[in-house]
């Protein structure tokens, strides 16, 4: 990309940014709207439950039901070159 290019793209960046930052004024939000009813605020114990252990809770119980559920074969496997499982041991003794 030569000079001229980048010179463009960095000024249009910039002139997005720009105007989506003083578009999206954040002062407005402390006029209250019609209709606005907000509720109680979360206690700091709600919000780390709700934020934090209730995430890690989900992925445990996922986490958990795949390792349990589980019915992969040992032929599914992967394995380094040159090794055999006891599946395929027992197979070739059968042969």
């Amino acid at each position: 990309m030569d000079k001229k290019n980048a010179l463009r793209a960095g000024a249009l960046a910039a002139g997005t940014t720009l105007m989506m930052l003083l578009m999206s004024s954040p002062a407005l939000a402390l006029t209250r709207d019609d209709g606005d009813d907000p509720g109680t605020g979360l206690s700091v114990v709600e919000t780390l439950g709700l934020y934090v252990l209730a995430p890690l809770a989900l992925f445990a119980i996922i986490a958990g039901l795949v390792m349990v559920l589980d019915r992969s074969h040992p032929d599914h496997l992967v394995k380094t070159p040159g090794t055999k499982t006891k599946a395929k041991v027992k197979a070739d003794a059968k042969a």
